[in-house]
């Protein structure tokens, strides 16, 4: 990978000198092994170590198809799905690989004894398979993880109904957490000039969750003067909701746990914050029986911070910690969109509250392509700007993974791939200026580079 590395570094790089460049046989890539996949048998998830399961080995590069891209990733980021991935919850990856590898030929590359993780990136196209004409090798770009097959007519409405649906990196092979990755073409956007590597490749899964769990009319279609309650809001998924909130004018009420995140909604411009932990919210007096007086509380609370109103729109991904307090708050006739559950898939909810006040539960997963696109057009007009909060080399991904696990990170952490520092692959200077603070808002401002060349759009 050297020769493709100093190639991609290269400031007077040209489309025709990355076409040109010879494939390497192999390349680095953060995997799991399938002769690991109960090595956590018997052991509470919280207690689940990423960093144990995570392996940094050399694997081949992978066979390019019809309608495929090869693309050199410069960096990535880690996801919860990349924490499922790594503690082998709810069932491990393997699964979904095979199931993949029996539904084609084509398809059977990727059932491997090894999963390639990862579903970001922000990278340089390096091959193009048959029948892709809108990207070539040189363009700069990033990735949303939606892969869909599209033979079926479900999925030409919203692609994300689509049978053949799958998160690239989660459910698929060849993810993002790696030297080079293999994707669909209709999964590359352009990549916003004003940001770094690890900065573009840090919001396209969340982002895009955010975008249609909340803005579009396949979820809770926001709108002006609503109330939205973003629990964890600092973090990954929640970071992107309160700035889809904010830039939408409605109002969100940001629930967060320390007076750390608080801050950083503050200065993300929300003024309605609850810090949970500080209010000693508990709602659930054991493991079976949740506490209505909690939600009480936690209602009113609410309505001292909206001046008497309730939740027109909850933005719900901790899952069963939360949903039943989630149902309670929300308004006559309000919603509740859910993804995630990252504290745990059994939901409990006190069906009153929700069918006699005619409140709807919206099942949100992802985002299709328009919507993805939508979500990254914002980013590159400075609109929503990245959450980047620390970054890791490759090799250290599973400690990145264990941060993410053990709820030690604010925003995004990113993983540096074939880009050897921070700071590189900024094109547009001017627009970075205008946006820096913002960028650099969930960790200390970097230094700016300023010896590399602008080099317009591929």
């Amino acid at each position: 990978m050297k020769h493709v590395r100093e190639a991609l570094l290269a400031a007077d790089r040209t489309p025709a000198d990355i076409a040109a460049l010879p494939l390497p046989e192999s390349y680095r890539a953060m995997v799991l092994r399938a002769e690991d996949a109960s090595m956590f048998e018997g052991i509470p998830s919280h207690e689940k170590d990423p960093r144990k399961s995570l392996h940094l080995d050399q694997v081949p590069v992978p066979e390019l198809g019809p309608g495929e891209a090869l693309v050199a990733v410069m960096a990535s980021s880690v996801n919860y799905n990349t924490v499922w991935s790594s503690i082998f919850e709810p069932v491990p990856t393997f699964a979904f690989l095979q199931r993949y590898g029996r539904t084609s030929d084509l398809a059977r590359r990727h059932d491997l004894p090894y999963h390639v993780v990862g579903s970001d990136l922000a990278g340089v196209v390096l091959r193009t398979g048959p029948g892709v004409n809108a990207w070539n090798p040189g363009d700069e770009v990033v990735a949303h993880c939606l892969s869909v097959e599209l033979e079926s007519s479900d999925g030409h409405n919203d692609t994300m109904l689509d049978p053949e649906q799958r998160i690239w990196g989660f459910e698929t092979n060849f993810g993002g957490l790696a030297e080079i990755a293999l994707v669909k073409s209709n999964q590359l956007m352009p990549k916003p000039g004003h940001l770094s590597w690890e900065e573009a490749a840090s919001p396209g899964l969340v982002n895009s969750t955010a975008y249609r769990q909340l803005v579009s009319r396949n979820g809770a279609a926001m709108k002006q003067g609503d109330n939205v309650l973003i629990w964890g809001a600092s973090g990954g998924l929640g970071s992107y909701a309160t700035q889809f909130a904010l830039a939408g004018g409605a109002n969100p009420i940001c629930v967060v746990s320390s007076p750390e995140k608080a801050d950083i909604c503050r200065a993300m411009g929300a003024t309605a914050v609850i810090d949970r932990k500080a209010e000693g919210y508990k709602f659930w007096k054991d493991e079976n029986t949740q506490d209505p007086r909690e939600w009480k509380r936690f209602g009113s609370k609410i309505r001292e911070l909206t001046g008497g109103e309730d939740i027109d729109i909850v933005f719900e991904h901790p899952g069963r910690e939360t949903f039943g307090a989630s149902v309670y708050v929300t308004r006559k006739g309000g919603t509740i969109t859910t993804c995630a559950s990252t504290s745990g898939y059994m939901h409990q909810y006190d069906n009153r509250y929700l069918w006699m006040s005619l409140k709807r539960i919206v099942g949100s997963h992802f985002a299709n392509y328009r919507e993805a696109w939508e979500a990254n057009r914002l980013v590159a007009k400075g609109k929503i700007h990245p959450t980047l909060s620390k970054v890791y080399s490759l090799e250290d991904t599973g400690q990145a993974a264990y941060d993410v696990h053990r709820n030690l990170h604010q925003g995004k952490v990113g993983v540096l791939a074939l880009a050897p520092e921070e700071g590189l692959g900024i094109r547009d200077h001017e627009m970075r200026a205008r946006h820096l603070d913002a960028i650099n808002r969930f960790r200390p401002a970097p230094t700016e580079r300023t010896d590399e060349p602008s080099r317009p759009e591929q």
